[in-house]
């Protein structure tokens, strides 16, 4: 696993946009299409809205949830609502080219094997995704992949339901599909994170991050949350 470190949290924003930017354009050489998936959080909107403004072919790419709160659409709570508010107002980003989890249904179930299958659509049989973007919690949890829950135990299926985690339910990527991604990019910012980048860093599969493989894994993290890698 490959560790940049930057000054601060706007910087590391900054360099995981021009990073995901240099995939898109040469997946889009290659293949024709990119397929980035993003999580939530403070610092990945910044990243997405100087993604925004990155000189990228939009036509090819489709952006996926890594996952999102059940919720009703448009409530703050939802990724979605920071992930169009930072992409569609200002990139060349057609509404159906971001691929929401839809969370708003009373079947959560067939909710998920629907997204499963789009996700195929987008990316093959099984299907690869080109980057994956992930954060990393106090508590060793990435995606909603949290500490206990019976989600760390799914191997058959790329998509999958939480049980309540900080007062409601997710829709996540399991490991099998984080695993299958091209690129892992972490993104990871603040002292609170310091403890748990450290066990990533060291491959500890004891926290739920620690189990997403690290031989196609970059971090790009700020100096309080390196500060126990002993890389600043």
């Amino acid at each position: 696993m490959k560790v940049e470190v930057f000054d601060d949290a706007d910087s590391v924003a900054r360099a995981a946009a021009a990073t995901i930017a240099a995939d898109a354009r040469a997946a889009i050489a290659a293949r024709g299409r990119f397929a980035l998936a993003v999580s939530g959080g403070h610092t990945p909107w910044i990243m997405l809205r100087a993604l925004a403004a990155e000189d990228i072919p939009w036509a090819g790419v489709h952006v996926c949830q890594v996952d999102e709160r059940v919720a009703p659409e448009g409530h703050p709570d939802r990724n979605l609502t920071h992930l169009r508010e930072s992409l569609l107002q200002h990139a060349s980003l057609r509404p159906e080219q971001i691929h929401a989890m839809p969370v708003e249904t009373d079947d959560l179930q067939s909710a998920v094997t629907r997204y499963a299958l789009a996700l195929r659509e987008i990316a093959g049989s099984p299907p690869v995704l080109d980057v994956v973007h992930l954060g990393l919690g106090p508590d060793g949890h990435t995606a909603s992949l949290v500490p206990g829950d019976a989600v760390l135990d799914v191997t058959d299926e790329d998509v999958a339901l939480t049980g309540v985690y900080q007062g409601r339910r997710r829709m996540t990527l399991t490991y099998p599909m984080l695993n299958r991604a091209r690129r892992v990019l972490w993104v990871v910012t603040g002292g609170e994170k310091a403890e748990m980048l450290g066990r990533l860093r060291d491959g500890d599969v004891s926290i739920p991050a620690g189990r997403v493989r690290q031989d196609q894994g970059l971090v790009l993290a700020d100096r309080a949350a390196a500060a126990e890698l002993g890389t600043t």
